[in-house]
């Protein structure tokens, strides 16, 4: 997914991202978390009785934007949540 457009509502933290095909989705706003000199952003779908954790790398385009794009790399992907799971092992429960 990538996205030049964002609105973030700061009280409720919902995030509306607009894929490449123009969709429209909201997230709810988690984390961002830093792992290997990147930044990954941790969004769980708005839409009520979801419990998916969606994990977007963070590309700065310039001082004002920035994209979000899906992670190929399983390993990564794996390393970004684990180090979620541990920042918010005392707040969510995890189902593996």
């Amino acid at each position: 997914m990538e996205n030049n457009n964002e609105i973030l509502n700061e009280e409720e933290n919902i995030l509306t991202l607009t894929d490449e095909n123009g969709v429209e989705t909201q997230f709810e706003y988690l984390d961002v978390i830093e792992y290997e000199g990147s930044e990954y952003l941790i969004l769980m779908p708005a839409e009520e009785g979801s419990d998916e954790i969606v994990i977007l790398l963070i590309e700065p385009v310039d001082e004002e934007n920035e994209n979000y794009l899906a992670i190929d790399d399983e390993a990564t992907l794996m390393a970004v949540y684990e180090i979620f799971k541990e920042r918010y092992k005392d707040v969510l429960t995890f189902a593996d």
